[in-house]
């Protein structure tokens, strides 16, 4: 069906995004024996979008409260959907200004830790006494899916349509390269398992690329780059630098 339908393949992803919530969901109930594999479509690789914090400021407004903490949450921390949603107390420790979340639960396959900053401990503290195991609950309930009727209305009002729920996470790493956080630590922070894809926040990063546009790194002993030796050297500081 999503083969011949007319849309785009990144709405082809979002369908296929959403049957896969729901079965796995089916499997932890034990409702089916395996969650089967889904066929992704290659999306044509855009721009990542991010809001201004005026945009952002304005769209947690039109969210509800249990919508409006979790994206709060996310634009403090940078974690996927689905690290906030399944958030559990268990796995904070607000004391220290940390939380973790678990290799089977992280995207790259690898456990990370993840700094809260005082926006992130603003609203755990402002969950506290909601659930006794996960942070973000609704009705006494696990959040199960953020991109709802109450999240689609929210950024007609806002002002931002097409804004994903993703794209809160863009909006994080944008905002720390924009404010100077070298590209290597947003890898960390981010969890990203490929340098790649952090590079695609390069672009943002004009503070920290404008030092170098007088060409100030220039050896200026060496005189020519047709030189073995001078190509050496600057290539052994330029990998240093890196």
């Amino acid at each position: 069906i999503l083969a011949t339908y007319p849309g785009k393949d990144a709405t082809r992803n979002r369908f296929v995004a959403e049957i896969s919530k729901i079965m796995h969901f089916a499997h932890r109930e034990g409702w089916v024996a395996a969650v089967p594999a889904y066929r992704r479509y290659k999306e044509t690789r855009a721009e990542p979008r991010w809001l201004t914090k005026e945009q952002a400021s304005r769209l947690i407004g039109e969210l509800p409260a249990h919508l409006a903490d979790m994206a709060r949450f996310s634009l403090a921390t940078g974690l996927r959907e689905s690290n906030v949603r399944l958030l559990r107390w268990s796995r904070v420790d607000a004391d220290r200004g940390v939380a973790w979340i678990p290799a089977s639960e992280a995207k790259n396959g690898r456990a990370m830790a993840v700094p809260l900053n005082a926006d992130a401990l603003e609203v755990l503290e402002s969950r506290k006494g909601e659930h006794p195991s996960y942070v973000f609950t609704y009705d006494g309930r696990p959040v199960w899916n953020c991109s709802t009727a109450a999240w689609y209305k929210a950024i007609v009002r806002a002002g931002v349509p097409d804004f994903r729920w993703h794209d809160l996470r863009h909006t994080w790493a944008s905002w720390h390269v924009t404010k100077g956080t070298p590209l290597p630590v947003l890898q960390q922070l981010g969890g990203w398992s490929s340098y790649s894809m952090v590079l695609r926040y390069a672009h943002l990063a004009v503070d920290y690329t404008a030092q170098y546009a007088d060409g100030s790194l220039r050896d200026k002993s060496v005189t020519t780059f047709n030189n073995d030796a001078a190509l050496g050297h600057v290539g052994d500081e330029w990998i240093h630098e890196v």
